[in-house]
């Protein structure tokens, strides 16, 4: 099974990871690209979505809302990503504003609505999270800010030969308040067009047991196991990460090898 897909980026729509090429049960990921004054319509049913603003602003359009200006970094090296959350079976339009724009739109199965949320750089928490050699910023920006079905969404920040999700988690079994069943997606850009990173997806029983190269675009599916991931010495990486299940929030469970890493 190959967890890992690749984006290019270019002006349009381009859908990723979906309900018929992926092994999740839950978690999807699309991409849209708009140059300054362009806009792109939306109306896909029994769906909730995230759209997080990679670069540029935008305008995000409905029939009983509109939120503009949203998004002010130049690159996902620039501050948290702003975010707007559109509920079930509601149409929408996307347009650039000012320059071009960049959007990952997240997407799961929502059997209940929510009305349509924007989630600015004040409403987006941040925190420092590891020490020492796995040291990184995560920032949660569709979390407990905001009301969803199953989309629970933030991003991190790694450099210089640092790990993320370390020590290694994970959460593919419903067992909680411990675990909770949870599909990931991780987008990762690196701050240099020659960075790269490698991610680890692997399982007690070795399914399954996968390790990739990964640069600017790539996606990483995490269906379950364990998922460590490393950046390059001298790279700086930037990571987006989508959860998606009906225990939304980080409810995971440490490798029982690598406790200790945190005592």
């Amino acid at each position: 099974m190959n967890l890992k897909k690749s984006y290019k980026e270019k002006y349009g729509y381009e859908r990723i990871i979906t309900d018929r090429n992926s092994v999740l049960t839950f978690a999807e990921a699309d991409m849209l690209k708009l140059r300054g004054g362009g806009e792109y319509t939306i109306d896909e049913k029994g769906k909730e979505f995230a759209l997080v603003v990679l670069y540029g602003t935008i305008n995000v359009k409905g029939e009983d809302f509109c939120f503009e200006n949203v998004g002010i970094r130049k690159s996902v090296f620039d501050g948290v990503g702003e975010t707007v959350y559109v509920g079930k079976d509601t149409e929408f339009t996307v347009r650039a504003v000012g320059g071009d724009a960049k959007i990952c739109i997240a997407k799961a199965p929502a059997d209940r609505y929510y009305k349509p949320q924007v989630l600015k750089t004040a409403d987006i928490k941040t925190k420092t999270l590891g020490k020492d050699s796995f040291l990184r910023t995560a920032a949660f920006n569709l979390a407990e800010n905001a009301e969803a079905n199953l989309l629970y969404i933030g991003e991190f920040w790694v450099e210089n030969g640092k790990w993320a999700s370390f020590p290694p988690h994970k959460h593919d079994v419903d067992d909680m308040p411990a675990e909770g069943f949870l599909d990931e997606i991780y987008y990762y850009e690196f701050d240099r067009p020659q960075g790269f990173g490698v991610q680890m997806v692997y399982s007690a029983d070795k399914d399954p047991d996968k390790a990739y190269k990964v640069v600017s675009g790539d996606f990483v599916e995490i269906p379950k196991g364990y998922h460590p991931f490393s950046v390059a010495p001298g790279y700086k990486n930037y990571c987006l990460w989508i959860m998606a299940g009906k225990h939304r929030g980080i409810f995971c469970t440490t490798e029982e090898k690598h406790k200790w890493i945190n005592s």
